[in-house]
């Protein structure tokens, strides 16, 4: 109990909630990629990946408002502060991404080139770990708290709400650069060229802002009412919801099968992009009701609180369950969603155990941090 009173609570569901988001969100992709890089089977692939897939995005926003809500600013010695990241996040990352460079999926076919995936590893995350790209860019963020928490701590809250409306006008910008190549020939915008990618907006853009989100909610917005939250957090939810959803239906061709190079599937995911305005709307409205949630009985000691402990192995790992039990699921001929969601539930709770089985070993913490 008195573990229980030390924690953030709510930040623990947080991670149960954005991890089963993301596993969904893998087993909603083998519907749209594939072929050449984009394939949709049929009307059913594509309508169930755009209602289900539209509504996850949010999942990686979330989890560095939680990783901002608890982290920044930064309290300690930037060095004690790297070095314990670097032994939670870096160390396990290592581990992992030698661990797809050298085996292959259950069930996958042909031989994987051992000696091209180490060559890559110094430059980049393998195809066969793409969704390690987070830790990359969450690395990134970790390099930018030490350097920014002078100024956070120093800015009224009117301020930081002005960096945040500015933050919020760049979320826009994937959805106005199709306008500007139409009206111009060119996406680029505001001093971007082809020589010059740094354009206006672009220091006030991306991933920060989530890192600057995650600390207004801690200072600035107090308990609200449930009431309160819900008529914030559903018309927010409802209009990100929308913009994300209608932008990849659109995009998505409507004679099936759909297949096509992958770059038809980046121009469909326009609208998924994670620092995108419908994408930003549905993770502020995720964590206002997410944070009402505190409840710390039994469900939350005996499930939620060690599969918290042990989220980020769980994200590490994932993919070695996910392929395997996505192409055993798909076999039995089941409906395109309960394919999906079936596929996640599984692969989470196997994860989920696999990870705790992990940090129960001595060295388990260089394993799944």
């Amino acid at each position: 109990m008195q573990e229980t009173r030390q924690r953030i609570v709510f930040l623990d569901y947080l991670r149960f909630i954005a991890c089963f988001m993301v596993i969904l969100v893998h087993s909603v992709e083998p519907f749209y990629l594939g072929g050449e890089g984009t394939l949709i089977p049929s009307w059913s692939a594509g309508f169930w990946s755009t209602i289900i897939d539209s509504a996850l995005r949010a999942a990686v926003p979330l989890f560095l408002m939680a990783s901002s809500y608890l982290l920044f600013p930064v309290k300690q010695d930037t060095a004690s502060f790297f070095k314990r990241r670097f032994i939670r996040v870096l160390i396990p990352l290592i581990v992992w991404t030698m661990l797809y460079a050298l085996i292959p999926y259950l069930g996958s076919e042909g031989e994987i080139d051992r000696i091209d995936n180490f060559k890559r590893l110094g430059w980049n995350f393998l195809m066969a770990s793409g969704h390690l790209w987070f830790v990359y860019m969450l690395v990134g963020i970790y390099l930018l708290m030490p350097m920014l928490s002078p100024w956070i701590e120093r800015i009224s809250k009117r301020e930081e709400q002005t960096f945040i409306g500015l933050w919020a006008f760049t979320t826009i910008i994937p959805l106005l650069r199709p306008i500007a190549e139409a009206v111009t020939g060119s996406p680029n915008v505001w001093g971007e060229c082809s020589w010059n990618e740094f354009g206006t907006f672009y220091y006030v853009s991306g991933f920060v802002g989530y890192l600057v989100l995650g600390h207004y909610f801690r200072v600035h917005v107090g308990e609200l009412s449930w009431r309160k939250t819900l008529a914030w957090a559903v018309p927010l939810w409802a209009i990100g919801y929308a913009i994300a959803a209608s932008g990849f239906w659109t995009r998505m061709p409507k004679e099936f099968p759909v297949s096509a190079p992958i770059d038809l599937a980046v121009e469909m995911e326009t609208s998924w992009y994670f620092c995108s305005l419908g994408v930003a709307l549905t993770a502020v409205a995720y964590f206002l009701v997410i944070r009402k949630i505190t409840a710390s009985g039994r469900f939350y000691r005996n499930i939620v609180l060690p599969f918290s402990k042990v989220s980020y192995g769980v994200y590490l790992l994932h993919m070695f369950i996910l392929v395997p039990v996505f192409a055993w699921v798909n076999s039995w001929g089941l409906p395109v969603p309960a394919v999906m969601l079936l596929a996640t539930t599984i692969t989470f709770v196997t994860s989920s155990i696999i990870a705790r089985l992990i940090s129960l070993l001595p060295f388990g913490k260089y394993i799944v941090g």
